[in-house]
């Protein structure tokens, strides 16, 4: 009765909150769709870090590396981006491995790694590290599985690179003499394989850890070493010596060659001064005999008599010659 006063049913009444609720929701969709579109585009902003590349992969599909800064791909599922630190050097250990660094650092040795044999087939421990950096970072995620870790690629590369060039090498020169020439045959030869694997590594350095010969033989070793430091010491003091004599003996040489030639001029000098002075008194002689031979005369005598003992004796007196005796001085002498 009340419906029918109204003039409402109870099926117009449902109708009506149908009507109202199917409005709500078109709203409600009509602001949600939109907002979530932006949402989804907007998840595809994405940063990267100063020491990082990114790489876009569209369905999979590597289409593009970027670089440090603030970027864009489209939303998952179509694109999404893998962030790789291209400027840290990593590193991968041969022979060992760290266990703590300490201090004091604790290892923990492999000798199934580090013992092999040497051009003259004698058997050394020889342990390395490898540090590398990321040049190309799509080809390191995806060109090569299991590239790190313990059993990864750049290990195995690592240990091949090493046992190759000791191989090829005595073991005077692994473990003494040319140790730096080691690491760098080492770091090229692994490099190379890195290359051929397109792992997109690059090879900063290779070091040798610790080169020794087997515990067994160590003494031997280590005296083998140690007389080999000596010769080396006694051949360099050697050469120290004769560079330091050599060039003394040919400096006093040289000088003796000098004096010689400098009294040589001299001498020689001297003597046409000499034969052009007497040249001269024989012309003066040649034109007036007397008068150049006193001259010459008086010209001796006052070279001579300033440098003796003089004595004036006077003719009245008797001129005897005894009075020159020196008897005085004779008589102190006694």
């Amino acid at each position: 009765m009340a419906s029918a006063r109204y003039g409402q049913g109870p099926g117009d009444f449902f109708d009506s909150r149908f009507e109202n609720a199917l409005k709500f929701s078109w709203v409600w969709l009509t602001w949600a769709i939109p907002l979530l579109i932006i949402i989804w585009l907007a998840s595809g902003i994405f940063i990267v870090d100063p020491d990082e590349q990114g790489v876009v992969r569209r369905f999979g599909r590597v289409v593009r590396v970027t670089e440090p800064g603030p970027n864009y791909h489209l939303p998952r599922p179509i694109e999404r981006v893998d962030k790789v630190k291209v400027k840290q050097v990593r590193r991968i250990e041969i022979g060992f491995t760290t266990i703590t660094q300490g201090p004091p650092a604790r290892y923990t040795f492999h000798p199934e790694e580090s013992l092999m044999l040497t051009g003259d087939e004698q058997i050394v421990d020889a342990q390395i590290i490898v540090q590398y950096q990321v040049s190309d970072p799509a080809r390191f995620l995806f060109n090569v599985r299991d590239l790190e870790g313990t059993s990864g690629a750049i290990k195995d590369a690592a240990e091949v690179a090493l046992r190759h060039v000791v191989g090829q090498r005595p073991i005077d020169d692994v473990l003494v003499g040319e140790k730096l020439q080691v690491e760098v045959d080492i770091r090229r030869l692994l490099q190379k394989i890195i290359d051929g694997y397109e792992a997109g590594i690059r090879i900063i350095e290779t070091k040798l850890q610790t080169v020794q010969p087997p515990q067994e033989v160590a003494g031997a070793f280590s005296d083998v070493v140690s007389a080999r430091e000596d010769k080396d010491k006694l051949i360099k003091q050697a050469d120290g010596y004769r560079e330091d004599v050599i060039p003394k003996a040919r400096g006093r040489a040289e000088e003796m060659v000098r004096k010689a030639e400098a009294y040589k001029a001299e001498r020689t000098e001297r003597a046409h001064g000499d034969a052009e002075r007497f040249l001269a008194v024989l012309k003066e002689y040649q034109n007036a005999r007397d008068v150049t031979q006193k001259r010459l005369y008086l010209e001796t005598m006052e070279k001579i008599l300033p440098g003796i003992r003089k004595f004036v004796i006077d003719a009245e007196s008797g001129g005897n010659l005894l009075q020159l005796l020196p008897l005085d001085e004779r008589s102190t002498q006694k």
